[in-house]
């Protein structure tokens, strides 16, 4: 029987279809908002894998709605009692769940020091939905599964369709209606190239830059959570900053490249490491030593979303090879309530 993990990074696609119906008028309105705003910053504040898709969002933020986007420390607000001046800014807050209490401090907050602030968030009826002047439902559906798949993907595509409708993008808007589609052929894809390279490894670095930089983080976090396995998310760029001193015969890299102008850094990286004797996985782009994995072409914004949903089912058949639960991490819990 398959994982729990797989099964439910398999729903993604279908989870995608019937979100971007349901939040259509919803997100319509909040970018026409967000228009008449014209905040002077975005800041977002998540954990875990929503925090990776934070990353995702401020690309594509800076890049389609041209305005500048950080990231909150959630500690400011509960462990500081920082207030920070907010007026002009959106507070972005993504969470599965809606009540860890960090992030419920950081939300009101943001809310007291004059920020607007927009929760995205897969619970109905969180806690966080009564802070925030916006809600944007995920609906993913429950996940059981500790590890998070469809619930992250279902953030990409909330932000994409968010982002979307803020900038007037027509295009963009039209490739993520093809995104449903794109996500099942690309669940379907084979990455078992990957298996033998990641069987017995101990160490890996996972390389993304651009839009694809948080999706190199959430696959690090999942190969620690579902792989017992030490992975590190780095941008092809900042590797070469003093990570790369580690990388040699048989080190196991796994790169993701999406079609946009970060591609040639991404595929002169991973050859310069295949060059050493690295393992070098290459998903999107080609490189001379490096094993290519399978991907399916699409607009540079969704092709991270489509990769990460290739990488889920691969990530349950590592844990697995590996003799580990998927859906069981040791010593995790699927809701974290930090302080």
């Amino acid at each position: 029987m398959p994982s729990q993990m797989h099964t439910e990074a398999g729903e993604s696609a279908e989870i995608v279809r019937r979100q971007v119906d349901l939040n259509a008028e919803p997100l319509r309105e909040l970018g026409a908002a967000l228009r008449k705003r014209a905040p002077r910053a975005v800041v977002t504040c998540a954990r875990g894998s929503s925090d990776h898709a934070a990353t995702f969002a401020k690309y594509l933020v800076e890049t389609h709605a041209r305005v500048i986007t950080s990231s909150a420390a959630p500690s400011l607000s509960s462990i500081y009692d920082a207030s920070t001046r907010l007026d002009d800014v959106v507070f972005v807050v993504i969470s599965q769940s809606g009540k860890s209490p960090d992030l419920l401090a950081s939300a009101r907050n943001a809310r007291e020091c004059g920020a607007l602030v927009i929760a995205l968030c897969n619970t109905p009826g969180a806690p966080l939905f009564d802070i925030a002047h916006y809600g944007i439902p995920l609906h993913a559906g429950a996940e059981k599964s500790v590890a998070a798949t469809k619930s992250f993907i279902a953030s990409m595509s909330a932000i994409v369709h968010l982002v979307a409708e803020w900038s007037e993008d027509a295009a963009l808007l039209d490739a993520l209606s093809y995104a449903p589609a794109q996500l099942s052929r690309a669940f379907a894809l084979d990455w078992s190239a990957g298996l033998a390279p990641l069987r017995d490894a101990t160490n890996l670095f996972v390389l993304g830059r651009g839009y694809g930089l948080g999706i190199a983080q959430e696959a690090a976090l999942k190969f620690k959570e579902t792989c017992g396995l030490h992975a590190e998310g780095f941008s092809a760029a900042e590797v070469q900053h003093g990570p790369m001193a580690l990388v040699g015969a048989g080190f196991p890299v796994l790169a993701f490249s999406q079609a946009d102008d970060t591609r040639p850094s991404i595929e002169k990286v991973a050859g310069e490491f295949a060059a050493r004797g690295a393992s070098v996985l290459l998903a999107g782009g080609k490189a001379p030593g490096a094993r290519a994995l399978p991907t399916v072409d699409a607009h540079a914004v969704i092709g991270p979303m489509l990769m990460i949903q290739s990488f889920y089912r691969f990530a349950a058949a590592l844990a697995e090879a590996r003799g580990f639960d998927p859906d069981v991490p040791p010593h995790l819990r699927k809701v974290t309530e930090t302080v």
